[in-house]
């Protein structure tokens, strides 16, 4: 019997959720039991997992924005758009892991389990309808992380990395909740809706209240920061990404990004919006720092893990400034940014994944070099991958750059778009240096590549996808500024 007054919450705009962690419990059980030449089923039940959470996240597409759970969850047309991308970019993720984790004969369930338990926390995440429910699935997201980059017990730079990654995550987590219990008792809501309305009605009166609120959004700011790999607190980025095996670099620098960003949007721009004039001015110190020390530190990087772990500071730093211009028109862009940017580092990363596929990791810059005499069409998938992070036309990279620098020099914070293309062409320097090794070099010897049709298959999708995009950016575009939280 239900209590007296108690009222079932509709369970319809969460079915994607709800599946999803019904379908991580089942394969958490169904390996167990696996005999270790049937491990390939671990991974393909995993996909269907993924498959079946997007069927159903298009099936319950909200046309407008609707709340279960007391306002808890938020199910709307953003919200939707943000899952669909991760779902799919997970679902390339876990495929390019399949193929480097079978070459080491390292095909265990526990990777796939702790992918769909990330996954799940990144679509709660970008739901949140509370400063609670967003917490939660931000440590669901992290927790996985961090068992995740420790998988390879055997590595010790992987200990190394998951150790940092955790002890800092926990030092940004606590930040973070602690900010959130300052918002809670200034307002006596963890609600956005709520708290909106309270941080409305106290930032117009100019009481002792506002004070703090923005304290409290200082902390929330530095969680939002250190989910994204901003500069300052992006320590755990570049030894993350190199320390971990580079299917686990290849998740944490995609999906999570997007789902960061729903996280930023949910907190900052919906919760917090009547404190735009303030969190703006730290999002744009933040930014400079991102774009200058990324991409100047890129420079000197000869692994090519650590070189992309410091591209995508800088370009966390372009996906704040479409943020700080403080229109929908520039949270829209800031999306594009950040779906194209996952696609863009989900490609490049597998280039790194199928070049050593075939052999010992390939990780180095000085491992591409004379790739086009080994293997030309890929040495040009690369070349278009990293052109895109460049910025450079007709690629998708360049409309994503263009999109932000629009909307900022727009809300006339033009001097901010100098400094963003100004360490735009720094930046080029690096992506460069990859294509004059491809293209200019010899090879120090012949090593074998990848043979393997359907990561052949895969990877010339992936980029050839960055290629269509940046030829037709107009339909995603439109999305983004459709779906977009006003």
């Amino acid at each position: 019997m239900t209590p007296p007054g108690f009222v079932l919450p509709d369970m319809l705009p969460a079915a994607a959720e709800i599946f999803l962690l019904g379908m991580a419990c089942i394969v958490l059980v169904v390996d167990v039991y696996l005999p270790e030449r049937f491990r390939r089923f671990t991974y393909q039940l995993s996909q269907a997992s993924l498959a079946g959470a997007a069927l159903l996240v298009l099936a319950t597409f909200p046309d407008t924005r609707a709340t279960t759970f007391e306002g808890a969850f938020v199910a709307d047309p953003m919200a939707a758009v943000l899952k669909m991308f991760i779902l799919v970019v997970s679902g390339f993720g876990l495929f390019y892991s399949r193929v480097h984790l079978e070459a080491r004969r390292l095909m265990r369930g526990e990777y796939f389990v702790l992918g769909l338990f990330a996954v799940l926390g990144m679509l709660v995440l970008v739901s949140a309808g509370s400063f609670l429910t967003l917490y939660l699935g931000l440590e669901l997201l992290s927790l996985s992380l961090y068992a995740m980059v420790a998988l390879d017990r055997e590595s010790r730079l992987a200990s190394e990395a998951a150790m940092k990654y955790f002890v800092l995550g926990a030092l940004a987590s606590g930040m973070l909740l602690y900010g959130i219990s300052m918002i809670y008792g200034s307002t006596g809501s963890l609600g956005f809706s709520a708290v909106a309305e309270s941080v409305g009605a106290a930032a117009t009166s100019g009481s002792g209240m506002r004070l703090t609120l923005v304290l409290g959004l200082v902390f929330v700011v530095v969680g939002v920061a250190f989910k994204l790999g901003a500069v300052p607190f992006h320590m755990w980025v570049p030894d993350v990404y190199e320390g971990a095996a580079t299917p686990v670099t290849l998740f944490i620098g995609t999906a999570p990004k997007i789902a960061a960003f729903g996280m930023l949007m949910r907190a900052l721009v919906e919760g917090l919006g009547a404190l735009q004039a303030d969190w703006s001015q730290m999002l744009v110190v933040l930014a400079v720092l991102s774009m200058g020390a990324g991409n100047v530190i890129a420079l000197a990087q000869t692994n090519i893990k650590r070189m992309l772990a410091y591209s995508t500071i800088a370009h966390v730093g372009f996906i704040f400034v479409g943020v700080v211009s403080g229109t929908a028109a520039g949270y829209a862009a800031s999306m594009f940014y950040v779906l194209t940017y996952a696609l863009m580092a989900l490609g490049g990363f597998a280039m790194v994944i199928w070049l050593g596929s075939a052999g010992e990791e390939a990780d180095r810059l000085e491992d591409f070099r004379g790739l086009n005499e080994r293997n030309p069409w890929f040495a040009f998938m690369m070349l278009i991958l990293m052109l895109s992070m460049a910025g450079m036309p007709p690629f998708v990279g360049f409309w994503a750059k263009w999109s932000v620098l629009r909307e900022v020099v727009a809300s006339g914070m033009t001097w901010l778009a100098v400094v963003a293309v100004l360490f735009s062409v720094v930046g080029l320097f690096y992506y460069l240096r990859v294509v004059r090794l491809m293209y200019f070099d010899s090879p120090e010897e012949k090593a074998p590549v990848s043979s393997l049709a359907d990561m052949r298959v895969v990877v010339s999708v992936n980029a050839l996808a960055i290629l269509a995009l940046g030829i037709y950016p107009g339909a995603l575009l439109r999305l983004c500024a459709a779906v977009v939280v006003p």
